[in-house]
């Protein structure tokens, strides 16, 4: 009886997400009733599923849930999303997970500077005057910026916003939370990129330079806190040409330029993205 473990081992299918069936994971947070999302057979598969994506709730969650979770990640290798399937639901497994070990092989300046190079070879005078001052030039990646605070907090706080959407809870199983949009096989951005391993790299980035976390998806959304933003004019334009790569379509639903939108993110603790 002395060698009986009895702390709380992964509930339910949990396990089924993990190659080792979960060996030494532990969750202590009671979850809600949900299941396992298996990505569906006839659906254009980014490789061989061999196990499910991801475990999605049945009913939408609270921000408190996220945070707890969220604070369980290290002990339960599960990073927590609040998901949004108004459009589509996730539940459906109209998925295609990407290897996360392919994240590493993308580099975030080669990927910003081959955005806005296939861009400047069709750009007018017009769209070019749109991403001033850098115009045809790829200024490449911003430099770090200074969290002030903890970034598991700002995230936490970001997720107790969000959850007036009634967003549902998913539970990947990744060692960082940028890797999860690869895992879950989210496409949102598939008509800016094909691949969504180059994005979760510069999402790695921002986690590093900004401490950026994923915290919220939808069908083409993408919800990050952000504990390390820029705060300075200058800083924030180099940030926002980030973004145009990223998401090209910022500028469409905000100010139109470069310099308008640097000035909505400069300071702000939270950054959303939609694709059209």
């Amino acid at each position: 009886m002395d060698d009986l473990d009895l702390r709380p081992r992964l509930p339910g299918t949990l396990p089924q997400l993990f190659g080792d069936g979960a060996a030494g994971r532990v969750l202590g947070t009671p979850l809600p009733p949900g299941d396992v999302v298996w990505p569906d057979p006839g659906y254009p598969q980014r490789r061989i599923q061999t196990g499910p994506a991801f475990w999605v709730s049945e009913e939408p969650v609270s921000g408190e849930l996220w945070a707890r979770l969220r604070a369980e990640h290290p002990r339960s290798g599960l990073w927590p999303l609040l998901l949004d399937d108004s459009d589509q639901p996730w539940a459906a497994g109209q998925v295609a997970p990407e290897p996360v070990e392919e994240i590493g092989n993308y580099a975030p300046i080669a990927f910003m500077s081959e955005v806005w190079s296939e861009w400047a070879e069709q750009a007018t005078a017009e769209e070019a005057e749109e991403l001033a001052p850098f115009g045809l030039e790829c200024p490449g990646p911003a430099p770090r910026g200074a969290a002030t605070e903890d970034p598991g907090l700002v995230a936490d706080r970001h997720a107790r916003l969000l959850e007036g959407r009634g967003l549902s809870l998913g539970l990947v199983a990744v060692e960082r939370g940028a890797d999860a949009i690869a895992a879950v096989g989210w496409q949102g951005a598939l008509n800016h990129n094909e691949w969504t391993a180059p994005l979760a790299a510069v999402v790695r980035s921002w986690e590093d330079r900004f401490a950026a976390r994923v915290v919220g998806l939808g069908f083409n959304t993408l919800e990050l806190s952000v504990a390390a933003p820029p705060v300075t004019a200058r800083h924030a334009l180099q940030v926002a040409a980030e973004h145009w790569a990223f998401c090209p379509d910022i500028l469409f639903q905000g100010p139109g330029d470069l310099a308008g939108y640097a000035d909505e993110i400069r300071g702000r603790t939270s950054w959303s993205f939609w694709w059209d």
